[in-house]
């Protein structure tokens, strides 16, 4: 099946396993490292809409500097400061026909990956 892409980070144990799962369901994905090739900003939004999610949510907490964490700021500035620092961005996230989800845990995979 074409058209089953993943923002990947291969230092991450969730990201290898959901490359993993999809491959071992049969699909060759198209793999970006996302902090090699960041998503622009307009990429990230759609792509954080796309899966349901706020800005906030497809944050990466651990990642983050404190000042992140003020509910002050708005959707705008947090999306500017992610497509800044792509290691801000909570991975991975998985693209298909079927739809775009931030697969953490990795079973969120299953939501969206035929067969």
């Amino acid at each position: 099946m074409a058209g089953v892409t993943i923002w990947h980070n291969p230092a991450c144990g969730t990201s290898r396993r959901v490359l993993e799962a999809i491959r071992a369901a049969g699909f060759e994905p198209e793999v970006v490292d996302y902090k090699r090739q960041p998503p622009g900003r307009a990429a990230l939004a759609a792509a954080i809409a796309a899966a349901g999610l706020t800005p906030r949510e497809a944050m990466r907490k651990k990642e983050g500097a404190t000042w992140l964490a003020d509910p002050r700021l708005d959707d705008g500035a947090l999306l500017d400061t992610m497509a800044g620092d792509p290691a801000l961005i909570e991975r991975p996230f998985v693209f298909t026909p079927q739809g775009v989800r931030l697969c953490r845990p990795a079973e969120r995979l299953a939501e969206i990956l035929p067969g």
